[in-house]
């Protein structure tokens, strides 16, 4: 440390004079390395995708920046044609958006009711939730199955539903109580005072208040049922799979036949991209509003 003029001045590190004398410039330049590096994978799928599978078996797919007539639409065209990929797109979607619905919606009203609602055993209810998040999804595979088996929902869409809402709620909650919570008392009770009742504060307060946080677990609960492939190889219809297994039943069968594979796994992969990027300002708000909090 240095005195001058009655100023005490702290001995910078070599690394942080380094950062200081270059600014934002290198980081953004390593940033910018990463994100394409990360891309790269992406990228060639979208180009094998709309290659020729001859091509596609003769070289490697940056070979079309030297030969950009190899681009085609050819096998998306295939892939409408392919009733197991379309079908299965239809049953993903049809698992989805009751799965992601249902998750947030009861998420939120469970949060809300453990952040604000008193009732007996409010606490240790809440521990329970807590508690379930460290169960595995394995472990329930077996008894959920005979379950399932004798209430005759098994290897049905509503059975994936069940189960995936089943384990996405103790999260939900977790989540959702805690980001409720940290809403001002006042604001509250003004609005009790103003005669709301729980159902009117809840939809006229909390929800607005709470929406980046409910985004955020939307884009979660969307993310991890599409992409999910171990729920649905075991609970899922067989005949009429979700994009996942249908895929991978794909590879097993029909070994050569990137020409419906590469744009099917493009598709897959670009739906839950889609959804984020549309929610992509209140995921940040709401993980941004944690941290300020």
């Amino acid at each position: 440390m240095t005195m001058n003029d009655g100023v005490v001045k702290a001995k910078q590190s070599l690394g942080t004079r380094i950062a200081a004398r270059t600014g934002g410039t290198l980081v953004r330049v390593v940033l910018i390395l990463v994100g394409l590096f990360w891309l790269m994978p992406t990228l060639g799928l979208l180009v094998s995708s709309l290659r020729d599978s001859t091509d596609i078996n003769a070289s490697g797919w940056w070979k079309v920046f030297t030969a950009p007539s190899q681009l085609t639409v050819e096998n998306y065209s295939r892939l409408l044609d392919n009733d197991i990929i379309t079908n299965s797109l239809l049953s993903t979607i049809a698992i989805t958006v009751p799965a992601t619905l249902f998750v947030v919606v009861i998420g939120s009203l469970a949060g809300y009711a453990f952040a604000w609602m008193e009732f007996p055993g409010r606490d240790w209810w809440f521990l329970v939730v807590v508690g379930l998040l460290v169960v595995p999804v394995q472990v329930a595979l077996v008894p959920v199955s005979k379950l399932f088996g004798q209430i005759g929902i098994f290897e049905t869409t509503f059975g994936v539903v069940v189960f995936h809402v089943a384990f996405g709620l103790p999260f939900a909650i977790f989540l959702l109580r805690n980001f409720f919570a940290e809403i001002p008392r006042e604001l509250l009770e003004a609005a009790r005072l103003d005669g709301a009742g729980e159902i009117r504060l809840f939809t006229r307060v909390v929800m607005p208040l709470g929406g980046p946080a409910i985004a955020s677990l939307g884009i979660f609960q969307f993310l991890w049922v599409w992409n999910d492939m171990l729920v649905a190889l075991v609970f899922a219809d067989s005949k009429n799979p979700p994009i996942t297994v249908a895929l991978q039943q794909q590879v097993r069968q029909f070994g050569n036949n990137v020409d419906v594979l590469a744009p099917g796994a493009f598709v897959s992969m670009i739906i839950p991209l889609a959804v984020f990027f549309a929610f992509q300002r209140q995921f940040v708000s709401g993980v941004m509003a944690g941290a300020v909090k």
